[in-house]
């Protein structure tokens, strides 16, 4: 299901948006690197996601997770579907639509990781989590290919939307009938008493204090800013090193054809998949000999990462095949932690304020993250180029300069992993006794 919002913003999104760029007289002021991403459905999407995140984690610790599940799923689902039959004409209207599809995915994702948590322990948990954070690549993937299918077989972007739908209402409709509600708590009880649930303040100034969560919520927050900043531009830039490799020519037509996006989202379905097997592995094989194991692999997989996605700068201008395969093997190491943060999550939280602790760890990770990444990297980029606006060259080094700040926020993340590392098993003692 986070497929169909990469499905939705990839088959629409942009076409709508550069339509009214170069067609709308109002709007061509707010077209330039920096500002065209605020006037992005995705944006919209992101922020509502980001700020109902917190209200359903509320209410995943406390009310049936599972009909919240369904209620967000039934409701996303309607949603998308009603706005395939919004016209041009009303583009705010779309772009409002995508702000109720973040409210309904928030209510998903926010609960839907704590029901496994309840069902799953240790090392049977990770798997566990594993194949569920493997949906993000594979909804992706399937999102590039049936909205692009739908698309190209009906002529009209707008059936793109009307794909995922009713597999939205098919799953809801399953998770209300055939998914358990288990008592929060019942995997990791081993015999004992769960603690009684606390009020949402005393919630909140124990999660303050919970070191692990802190850090590795930052560390997450890393990730969400490389992966929002090389959604966004990687493919212009892309685009730009083969403009100055004069193997194509600079697009100055209303619409641009260029397979760099297509590429660059096969690559990070494919990567997203090995990234989660490949985690879910290496930490059971490390665990054996470490405690430490779960934030140590993060830690080291993100360090990993920054010296390839450094690479991606250096051989972009020279060979673009090799820059894909930077992009490749960094992406593969930066997707490592997807479903490791979560199970560490697990691990220093109590089970009644997880769903919470969900919640506001993904809302940390928007806020600091992808919510504002891609306008960051387009102000900079747009800084740098204003004196040589006409150079090729120069569009093609100034993004790439503004691009290399992700690095350096990738091993800023995996410090805070290793901060993580730290204070693990404290903060995991203190949950057991509680």
């Amino acid at each position: 299901f986070r497929g169909e919002f990469l499905m939705n913003s990839c088959c629409s999104a942009e076409t709508i948006v550069s339509t009214h760029c170069l067609s709308n007289p109002v709007l061509p002021v707010f077209c330039s690197q920096s500002n065209i991403f605020l006037l992005f459905p995705s944006s919209v999407f992101i922020c509502s996601f980001m700020v109902a995140a917190p209200i359903f984690g509320y209410l995943g610790d406390r009310f049936n997770r599972k009909v919240i599940l369904s209620c967000g799923i039934f409701f996303w689902s309607i949603v998308t579907l009603s706005s395939s039959f919004i016209g041009k004409k009303y583009y705010w209207l779309f772009v409002l639509s995508r702000g109720l599809v973040g409210i309904g995915e928030s209510s998903y994702s926010s609960i839907s990781p704590t029901i496994i948590g309840d069902l799953f322990t240790n090392n049977k948990r990770t798997i566990m989590l594993s194949v569920f954070y493997l949906a993000i690549p594979l909804g992706s993937g399937l999102g590039y290919i049936l909205g692009a299918g739908a698309k190209d077989a009906a002529g009209d972007w707008h059936w793109a939307l009307r794909v995922s739908p009713p597999l939205g209402i098919t799953a809801g409709a399953l998770i209300l009938l055939f998914v358990p509600e288990p008592k929060r708590g019942s995997a990791d009880q081993m015999g004992g008493c769960m603690r009684a649930r606390t009020s949402w303040i005393c919630d909140m100034k124990a999660l303050a204090k919970n070191r692990s969560y802190v850090f590795s919520s930052l560390a997450s927050a890393s990730v969400s800013f490389a992966t929002g900043a090389f959604g966004m531009w990687i493919p212009i830039y892309l685009t730009r090193a083969q403009v100055v490799q004069k193997t194509v020519d600079d697009c100055t037509t209303d619409v641009c054809s260029s397979t760099d996006s297509f590429i660059f989202g096969a690559i990070t379905c494919v990567t997203g998949l090995l990234g989660v097997v490949i985690g879910a592995a290496t930490t059971r094989f490390c665990r054996q000999r470490t405690e430490r194991a779960d934030p140590l692999v993060c830690a080291v997989s993100m360090l990993g990462s920054a010296i390839f996605i450094c690479l991606i700068f250096v051989v972009a201008k020279k060979n673009i095949a090799g820059a894909y395969v930077c992009i490749f093997i960094g992406e593969t190491l930066l997707f490592v932690n997807w479903a490791i943060t979560a199970d560490i999550l697990m691990f220093v939280v109590i089970p009644t304020r997880r769903a919470t602790a969900v919640a506001f760890q993904s809302f940390i990770s928007h806020l600091l993250g992808d919510a504002g990444s891609p306008y960051l990297i387009g102000q900079i980029s747009d800084s740098l180029q204003k004196s040589y606006t006409t150079s090729a060259l120069w569009k093609f080094l100034s993004l790439g300069y503004a691009l290399m700040l992700c690095p350096f926020i990738i091993v800023l993340g995996g410090m805070f992993f290793l901060a993580t590392a730290l204070f693990f098993l404290d903060d995991r003692e203190k949950a057991e006794k509680q």
